[in-house]
C-alpha cells in the first residue's frame, strides 16, 4: 500500500478536520496539521466527527509551515487549489506523497501556489462555484492515490 500524507495548513473548522481524521484512519493515511489552527484540538465537535477513530490516527502537529518543511525536507508535495494547473487524476502520485490543503475560507496562500505551480492540483468543478468542502476534497484526493495503487491493503 502506498504511504499517503495529508497536510492541513491552518484548518479552521473542527468538523472538517474530524471528518478528515476519519478518512485518514480508515485509509491508513497520515495526517499533518500545520498551525495556527482555528479551534482547539480538544474541541468536542472535532472529537465527535472523528471520535471512534482518533486512537487509530497517525497525526503530527507543526508550529508553522516552515516547521513542516524543515521536518519533511525531502517530501514530494502536491498542492490542492481551485487554481491548480493539473487535474487530480493527471498526477502519478509517488509512494509517500504529501497532499497539501489550505484553509477552508481562502485555501492555500497565493504565493505558495505560485511558487509551486507545476505541482498544483485541482479537482474539476463548475467554474461558477468557488470550491468543494475541504473534507470532501481530501477524500477525493486520498481515494485517487489509492485507486492508482489498486486499493492495495484495503478490503
Amino acid at each position: 500500500m502506498k504511504e499517503i500524507n495529508i497536510v492541513l495548513v491552518s484548518p479552521e473548522i473542527p468538523q472538517n478536520t474530524g471528518n478528515i481524521s476519519r478518512t485518514c484512519a480508515v485509509t491508513g493515511a497520515r495526517l499533518h496539521i500545520v498551525k495556527p489552527i482555528g479551534f482547539e484540538i480538544s474541541d468536542r465537535t472535532l472529537k465527535r466527527a472523528g471520535l471512534d477513530y482518533w486512537d487509530k490516527l497517525d497525526v503530527t502537529y507543526y508550529e508553522n509551515y516552515e516547521d513542516f518543511l524543515a521536518k519533511n525536507a525531502d517530501a514530494e508535495l502536491y498542492f490542492f487549489s481551485a487554481h491548480g494547473k493539473n487535474a487530480h487524476t493527471d498526477i502519478d502520485y509517488p509512494d509517500g506523497v504529501f497532499l497539501v490543503f489550505g484553509r477552508e475560507s481562502v485555501g492555500l496562500p497565493r504565493e505558495l501556489v505560485e511558487v509551486n505551480f507545476d505541482r498544483t492540483v485541482r479537482i474539476p468543478m463548475r467554474k461558477t462555484l468557488r470550491c468543494l468542502n475541504l473534507s470532501n476534497s481530501v477524500a477525493i484526493a486520498v481515494y485517487e492515490v489509492l485507486r492508482q495503487n489498486d486499493f492495495g491493503g484495503l478490503e
